[in-house]
């Protein structure tokens, strides 16, 4: 079941993101809503897995530098997951730069954050 959720957050998050950063697009602008849903599922696969295979060793990589910045590099590295989904995702999900790609992530986390503080109570 925490997966499920965790699927959900990451899906209406991506969602929040596309819908708030300009340079963030989903599919084609004629697709019908059922396809940008089933797109958006897709991409949040994508992002999952992302996180769960790159983010690791990135963070790994990155320790001394997030040990420096007091742990504010994280932010720069979850940009950096988004930028790599997107480009995973290809013509499906693109984030057209790091700023977006930063903006997009801030955005990820605070909504990832609320649905699962709202749907996951154990």
């Amino acid at each position: 079941m925490s997966l499920l959720i965790k699927f959900l957050a990451n899906a209406l998050a991506l969602a929040a993101a596309w819908a708030l950063v300009p340079d963030i697009t989903l599919g084609d602008e004629d697709s019908t809503t059922a396809s940008k849903v089933l797109t958006l599922a897709i991409v949040a696969l994508i992002f999952g897995l992302v996180n769960l295979v790159v983010k690791p060793i990135v963070k790994f990589l990155a320790f001394p530098l997030l040990l420096l910045t007091l742990g504010l590099f994280t932010l720069v590295i979850n940009a950096l997951m988004l930028w790599l989904t997107g480009w995973l995702a290809g013509d499906a999900f693109q984030v057209d730069g790091f700023w977006a790609a930063f903006l997009g992530a801030l955005i990820v986390s605070i909504v990832s954050w609320a649905v699962n503080a709202v749907l996951d109570k154990d």
